[in-house]
């Protein structure tokens, strides 16, 4: 889920498989969803994969 609040800076990401808390729940903050998005394309090391971001 992304859904509007904060930017934490704190973000995780993985590839095939979905990234969530202890109770099942994936989530991120659209502000740090789009830094994370930033920051994997300056990167560069995640082109034509998958890639999953959550808090």
């Amino acid at each position: 889920m992304i859904t509007p609040g904060e930017r934490t800076g704190a973000y995780r990401t993985g590839d095939h498989q979905l990234l969530s808390d202890g109770e099942g729940n994936s989530h991120n903050s659209a502000e740090d969803y789009a830094v994370a998005l930033v920051d994997e394309l300056q990167r560069g090391e995640l082109t034509r994969r998958l890639v999953h971001v959550a808090y």
